[in-house]
C-alpha cells in the first residue's frame, strides 16, 4: 500500500513523563511517589430481549469508575485516611488530576480529573530486607471525571 500513512514513533508518549496531583479537603499533593496509575470507565449495561431477533441486545444504563495505583512507600496520606475512617467513621473523598504530555510527540497534552476518588483499602506497614525499595498498591473508585484537556489528532488521523 504505497498511500499507507502510519504513525510516527516521536507520537508515542513517555511512560515517565506524567503529573499526578491529589487534593484532599484544601491540600494539593504532587504525587510524585505514584509509579503508575490506571483509571478506568466501565458501562453498566443490560440484556434486552427484541422480539424476532434470537439474541439479545445491550443497552447501557449507567457507569462506574475504578483505579489502581503502586507508590513508592514513603507517603502516610493514604494511611491516615485509613486511621480517620477506623477511629472516626470518617471517610475521605478526594480528587486526582493526571496530566500526560511529552514534548517530542505531537500529540501534546491531555488532562484527567478523576473526582470524589474513595481508596478500597491499603498496606498499613510492610518491609522486605530482601527488596531494592519499598512500594504499595491502592485500588479506589471514582463517581466522576472531566478532560480539561485532550490530545491532538495525529498527522494521518483524520481521513476526511
Amino acid at each position: 500500500m504505497k498511500d499507507n500513512v502510519t504513525m510516527t514513533a516521536k507520537d508515542t508518549l513517555s511512560a515517565a513523563l506524567a503529573e499526578c496531583f491529589v487534593t484532599i479537603g484544601k491540600r494539593r499533593y504532587n504525587f510524585m511517589q505514584a509509579i503508575n496509575v490506571e483509571a478506568k470507565f466501565e458501562k453498566t449495561k443490560t440484556e434486552v430481549p427484541i422480539l424476532g431477533k434470537t439474541g439479545k441486545g445491550n443497552k447501557a444504563t449507567g457507569w462506574k469508575g475504578t483505579g489502581s495505583c503502586t507508590a513508592h512507600y514513603n507517603t502516610s496520606i493514604f494511611r491516615q485516611m485509613m486511621l480517620d475512617y477506623k477511629k472516626k467513621g470518617k471517610d475521605t473523598y478526594f480528587e486526582m488530576q493526571i496530566t500526560n504530555e511529552d514534548p517530542t510527540s505531537g500529540a501534546g497534552r491531555q488532562t484527567i480529573v478523576l473526582l470524589d476518588c474513595n481508596i478500597d483499602g491499603g498496606i498499613l506497614a510492610k518491609f522486605d530486607a530482601d527488596a531494592d525499595y519499598l512500594d504499595e498498591d491502592m485500588d479506589f473508585t471514582f463517581e466522576d471525571f472531566s478532560m480539561p484537556e485532550s490530545f491532538k489528532n495525529l498527522d494521518g488521523f483524520l481521513t476526511n
